[in-house]
């Protein structure tokens, strides 16, 4: 009988641990180690650009209500979805978001390539009532975005804590201007802002 055979292994709980937790560690080990050595998966793609201080807010707003709850924004490489939603998603894509809004659950469409696909006033009305414009949702409206108005300072202070931990790094005379890019603009302007920018670099 070998030192580590199969029956010893399985009637030694002990063993049977330790030689699982050895294996899977190697074989995670095999598949993330080599990710850390490929751009791919922290180099921005083409035309992908940092939020600006309007979609930043907007995107702040999209986590809070917990939107991503419903929505995802992975389009994955199967026929069926980039036929109805373009572009697969690449890595590259979402070198900005931290953290990223894939998502795991689809109550209601992907929006990973929803930037473009219908014009601010459909967002409007969409927000304000769902209904009126697709007849089967069961999104909640979000009308009361429309009294929220976007803090300056807040996405300054956001803006600087990215700088951190983020890949770009926005200047002080982005940071400084951002007050000026919200004044007046309500959540819902900022919102409608970060879902018309989304997945333009690999439109279909």
């Amino acid at each position: 009988m070998s030192f580590l055979s199969q029956e010893k292994v399985e009637r030694k709980v002990g063993w049977l641990i330790a030689v699982t937790l050895i294996t899977v560690s190697f074989g995670g080990l095999a598949e993330i180690v080599p990710l850390f050595f490929q751009d791919s998966t922290t180099k921005p793609i083409e035309g992908v650009k940092p939020y600006n201080a309007l979609q930043l807010a907007g995107r702040d707003v999209y986590v809070r209500e917990g939107c991503y709850n419903c929505h995802s924004q992975m389009v994955r490489p199967f026929r069926a979805e980039t036929i109805r939603y373009g572009h697969y998603s690449v890595a590259g894509e979402s070198v900005y978001d931290h953290p990223f809004q894939w998502g795991s659950k689809r109550t209601g469409p992907d929006l990973a390539r929803q930037g473009g696909r219908n014009s601010d006033d459909w967002h409007y009305k969409h927000l304000m009532n769902p209904r009126s414009v697709v007849p089967e949702s069961n999104m909640p409206a979000f009308a009361f975005l429309a009294q929220g108005k976007v803090d300056g300072a807040v996405i300054q202070d956001h803006m600087r804590a990215l700088n951190k931990v983020g890949l770009h790094k926005y200047s002080e005379e982005e940071i400084a201007n951002a007050p000026k890019e919200v004044e007046g603009k309500t959540e819902m302007d900022a919102v409608i802002a970060y879902l018309q920018g989304l997945g333009l670099a690999l439109k279909k």
